[in-house]
């Protein structure tokens, strides 16, 4: 199936940042209400439903420069669904 992308953006934050931002996220998903994620004059308003598949991954990229290491975090559900799987538990340490 084609990807189509709806929002994207990158940035250099300190961790501070992030992990505040993922509170954000995180406090949104707990409440139950929309994500909306904007950077610049671009955003988007996601409601994801109560169960989502959420995928972690770690991935190290090798190239001709130095090794770079990434962490992403994807919740991932059906648009024609209202449940989207089951939950199985997740630990971060």
């Amino acid at each position: 199936m084609p990807e189509e992308v709806l929002f994207e953006t990158e940035l250099t934050q300190s961790r501070s940042e992030v992990a505040s931002y993922l509170r954000t996220v995180a406090d949104k998903l707990d409440g139950g209400g929309a994500l909306t994620l904007s950077a610049g004059g671009d955003s988007l308003t996601l409601d994801p439903p109560e169960s989502v598949t959420f995928e972690v991954k770690a991935e190290r990229e090798t190239g001709s420069g130095p090794d770079e290491h990434s962490v992403e975090f994807e919740l991932e559900w059906d648009e024609s669904d209202a449940e989207a799987g089951d939950a199985t538990g997740l630990d971060i340490s």
